[in-house]
């Protein structure tokens, strides 16, 4: 058995297919003075073939998955039409006379290297884009056939070192059952086009391409993380019965779809949302009956552009988000950028730690001019529905009072304009630094909700980089330490009769849904996908069950504990984790 992520929930059984790209071992060769024109031109013949065969699987993936994930491939057609990063391969050949291909991997692996030591999540992951259109370039220069998964006979799973957007969206659905990768984590393009495409798949697994052998059995257990290798006949058995379950289940979930997520005994009914980066992905929300935005990552409008987007662009998309809700409540979080998600128009200071740098909110107060074109905007777009405004990155109350100073001078400019907007607008803040989390009875008098970020809480709380595998053990959403912070911040928002929300990746863990809800929280922002089940679990547990679940929680005394008290009281309702 190897344990990996659990990137796409679901459970397959099949024959493993072993899936080798051609890996291309690029020498470092010198051409000639009169050889450097050639290397140009095939260089720019590569370019356009690149372009051309981009353009096809990017209308494939509109066909298959939708304009939303198709737009991963625009990403990566920018790349190609990047005028920087080809004019510094143009220098390498014509300058230092090395050969196309060498000169693509160099300028390539020097833009790869940038985006893997990036501390952000999402950033770092789009490394493995950039590798794939590098690839691509060097492939087609050197005239190496590119493969697809378009064209399997048979039906099998998928093991591979890595998949690239470009392979997972040519992957014949009725061919392939599920996918396991070495390499790859949740926020991956790989990982989203399987919740997409709806297969299972696991990563993270290290060097399982290598250990496992084509046509051996294996399964993919995609709730769980799990890949297991020649099960014995019980544990083939039981995977079977769970197989089967969880089909049921998601038959059973599309009937819930449009219920209120609340518990047996009708005492407690709390919000399910959706974390977003674009206003494209309301429609996936929508469709996994979301009852709001509990996290629109304004982020993605700032990226890949060459200058900053103006007030009316971002008043356009925030419109079009909360108008698509017709209703429903949407949470807009301010600007989470800088530090190591750097803007090409954007000037910023190198810093040894980014993560803990400038960045965010405090980026925000430093360019309050910035600032407040994102929130005229967002007050412009409340005129046409329920907009809520969070603060990301708060450490204390001096931050949020400066923030709501910057606030009400864009509220004063649009009255003088006759502007309308929501006067009455809530304003919260993010819970992911743990003073924040420590200080709640503070902050809550100040603002009209929480949402927590476990996601940072958690690795600033254990001081564990969650991306470092050596000691990623010991990033533990369920240790004791981050079970109290979190019941503290409910407690003192709802002793100010206020309200507490999570969007972290926490909120959509199947195994924390019924502690969450016993602990009090409100709302829980999720992968739309991932609302669903857990609504199913919430509609499974009554609430007095949940509380005492959670009281027995907040005595234990370790995480592993925890999970087994958790995972003993769903198996008893029928819910397997």
């Amino acid at each position: 058995m190897y344990k990996g992520i659990a990137a796409s929930p679901g459970i397959a059984i099949g024959k493993a297919f072993i899936y080798k790209n051609i890996e291309v071992k690029v020498e470092q060769r010198w051409v000639n003075e009169d050889e450097v024109e050639a290397e140009l031109l095939k260089l720019n013949k590569s370019i356009n073939l690149s372009k051309e065969q981009l353009q096809r699987i990017k209308e494939n993936a509109l066909e298959k998955l939708g304009e939303d994930k198709a737009r991963i491939f625009e990403a990566h057609l920018m790349v190609l039409e990047d005028p920087v990063l080809f004019s510094e391969i143009e220098e390498k050949i014509k300058n230092e006379k090395l050969c196309a291909e060498f000169a693509v991997k160099t300028v390539i692996d020097g833009y790869i290297d940038i985006f893997s030591s990036m501390e952000d999540e999402y950033m770092r992951e789009r490394a493995a884009d950039i590798r794939d259109v590098g690839e691509r370039i060097i492939k087609n220069i050197l005239g190496i056939p590119i493969k697809s998964l378009s064209e399997l006979n048979d039906t099998v799973i998928v093991l591979a070192k890595d998949l690239t957007p470009s392979d997972t969206a040519q992957l014949d659905k009725n061919k392939v059952l599920a996918f396991a990768t070495d390499m790859g984590g949740r926020t991956s393009h790989t990982a989203i086009m399987a919740r997409s495409l709806e297969i299972p798949a696991v990563v993270g697994l290290q060097e399982v391409s290598e250990k496992v052998k084509d046509g051996e059995l294996v399964i993919v257990d995609g709730i769980n993380g799990i890949l297991i290798v020649n099960p014995d006949s019980d544990t083939l058995k039981n995977y079977m019965d769970k197989k089967d379950e969880y089909l049921k289940i998601k038959e059973e979930m599309k009937e819930l779809l449009f219920l209120s997520a609340e518990t047996v005994d009708k005492k407690r009914r709390v919000e399910l949302s959706a974390n977003i980066g674009t206003p494209k992905d309301v429609k996936g929300a929508l469709e996994n009956g979301a009852e709001g935005i509990g996290l629109y990552r304004t982020e993605f409008l700032y990226m890949d552009r060459e200058d900053m987007p103006s007030e009316e662009e971002q008043y356009k998309a925030y419109k079009e988000v909360v108008e698509a809700m017709q209703g429903k409540p949407v949470i807009i979080r301010t600007l989470d950028i800088g530090g190591d998600k750097k803007l090409p128009y954007l000037e910023m200071p190198e810093e040894l730690n980014p993560f803990l740098g400038f960045r965010a909110i405090r980026l925000c107060l430093d360019r309050k001019d910035l600032f407040k074109v994102q929130l005229r905007a967002i007050l412009r777009a409340s005129a046409h529905g329920k907009i809520r405004i969070m603060y990301p990155m708060i450490s204390g109350i001096d931050e949020i009072r400066k923030a709501n100073r910057v606030l009400k001078e864009a509220m004063e400019e649009l009255k003088k304009e006759g502007v309308a907007f929501d006067e009455n607008i809530e304003v919260g803040i993010m819970v992911e630094i743990p003073s924040a989390a420590v200080c709640a009875d503070i902050l809550a008098k100040e603002v009209d909700f929480f949402s927590i970020g476990t996601n940072d809480l958690i690795q600033y709380t254990l001081a564990v980089d969650r991306m470092n595998e050596k000691i990623a053990y010991l990033y533990e959403p369920f240790h004791p330490a981050i079970i109290r912070l979190i019941k503290n911040v409910i407690d003192a928002s709802h002793r100010e009769g206020k309200w507490t929300g999570m969007c972290g990746e926490m909120a959509g863990e199947p195994l924390a849904v019924p502690l969450l809800l016993g602990l009090g929280l409100d709302e829980f922002s999720m992968s739309a996908t991932a609302i669903p089940f857990a609504k199913k679990i919430i509609r499974s547990f009554e609430y007095d069950e949940a509380k005492e679940l959670a009281e027995k929680v907040l005595l234990m005394e370790s995480a592993e504990d925890i999970r087994l008290l958790i995972k003993e009281t769903c198996n008893k309702k029928g819910i397997n984790l």
